[in-house]
């Protein structure tokens, strides 16, 4: 199946911010399909790590369409939350992934756990894994990180999800106060698509 040159897929995701991302990502040359054209919702995801949940997401849509599917599962790691909402990301934002929620939660739990945290560094990484499937088989699963540190408060009004407050290493903008087109050359979902290109 990987010998032969994708020509079409569906990207396995509801969230427009990220169809948008992974579709400047990948080669022109790729007829490119999302979940909405066919009406499809997303598949629970009860794996227990980002490769996992990718895996759920681009095998579910691909029997549900019979498309090769790729799809990513992404979130954020802040060390000083032991790691949370990592999994979670979407879920912290509620059932309609309120991101504004979701950032106010971050740093309401930032706060529980100290009230002076601003005076810190608080390390944090983007992940992304991105999977792809046919059907039952898996095709490829990579990992891509980008590290950095959460902003005292949300900057910027670009990206999706918590960009507004994650500041990557060496910089000093967050990547919701950058261009796409920068922040696409650096971020997690770039790296993990350098790791899985020799597939499509």
């Amino acid at each position: 199946m990987s010998k032969k040159k994708i020509n079409k897929l569906i990207i396995g995701t509801n969230n427009k911010g990220k169809l948008r991302e992974i579709k400047s990502l990948l080669p022109k040359s790729i007829k490119i399909y999302s979940t909405s054209e066919f009406s499809l919702k997303s598949p629970t995801e009860n794996g227990k790590t980002f490769k996992e949940n990718s895996l759920i997401k681009s095998k579910y849509f691909s029997k549900k369409t019979g498309l090769i599917c790729l799809a990513d599962d992404s979130g954020l790691e802040i060390d000083f939350l032991d790691k949370s909402p990592g999994i979670y990301s979407a879920r912290w934002g509620g059932k309609h992934g309120d991101f504004v929620k979701a950032i106010r939660r971050v740093y309401k739990e930032l706060n529980k756990k100290d009230k002076n945290w601003k005076n810190k560094k608080i390390k944090a990484r983007f992940i992304c894994a991105i999977s792809i499937s046919y059907l039952n088989k898996k095709i490829a699963c990579v990992v891509g990180k980008v590290e950095g540190y959460i902003s005292h408060k949300p900057k910027g009004k670009n990206g999706f999800g918590y960009d507004p407050i994650f500041i990557p290493v060496k910089k000093r903008k967050t990547f919701a106060e950058m261009k796409p087109s920068q922040k696409y050359k650096m971020d997690h979902r770039y790296k993990a698509f350098k790791k899985i290109r020799k597939f499509l």
